[in-house]
């Protein structure tokens, strides 16, 4: 039960982060930063207890890697998501309105998606990439008891929120996306340019880490 709550406390952080830097921006230009950094902490604070997954699409990878058991699949999807929720609840229902920003209340302002292509190779790419990190630095046989794994997640997380975050929000992380269309900042209709090329990155990350180290079981 213990790797279940980790999950759910620090996939509600994450997204609170993420909805008050970003979404209500009040960390301005600075956000991704705010984020990425946010990340580093949080893993290492749960990777001891969960293995710091914190998203649908890595708990997906690390399960076709072998290193998540069947049963605890379900489970943990699901205190990510709830997370997810209960963060997104308290962004919109406490501070969206309620704090000033430039002298004025701090609103979500719905985004407006730009071209399919971009969005969903953006969040394809860097999904593929955060799992392939977190495979390779948390989970291989070469890198094991590294004590660099939290910054090289939160630091990929980071770059990829500021290289593709005016393209597709930088979400990378279906329990984000669950965040974000729970908040107003997108639309559930628009969520497939999310949720569908996050799972397929997650998937191919875990069959490129399998393909190349096929004897790290």
């Amino acid at each position: 039960m213990n790797k279940y709550l980790m999950e759910l406390i620090a996939t509600f952080f994450l997204v609170l982060i993420i909805g008050l830097s970003a979404v209500l921006g009040l960390a301005g230009p600075l956000a991704p930063l705010a984020i990425g950094l946010g990340l580093v902490v949080l893993v290492y604070m749960g990777g001891h207890v969960s293995g710091a997954h914190f998203n649908p699409a890595v708990t997906l990878g690390v399960f076709i890697r072998g290193r998540c058991k069947g049963k605890d699949v379900l489970p943990y999807v699901f205190a990510q998501l709830l997370g997810a929720a209960l963060a997104a609840l308290l962004v919109t229902g406490v501070f969206a309105g309620k704090v000033q920003l430039d002298g004025k209340a701090a609103e979500i302002a719905q985004w407006a998606p730009g071209a399919t292509g971009p969005i969903v190779a953006g969040e394809a790419l860097f999904t593929f990439l955060l799992v392939f990190v977190i495979l390779n630095v948390a989970t291989a046989k070469g890198t094991a008891n590294n004590q660099y794994y939290g910054l090289a997640i939160g630091f990929t997380f980071l770059a990829g929120t500021f290289t593709v975050g005016s393209v597709s929000l930088g979400a990378f992380n279906p329990a984000v996306t669950t965040g974000l269309a729970l908040m107003g900042k997108m639309s559930w209709a628009d969520t497939w340019m999310h949720f569908l090329p996050q799972a397929l990155g997650g998937v191919l990350a875990a069959f490129a880490f399998k393909g190349l180290h096929p004897d790290d079981k």
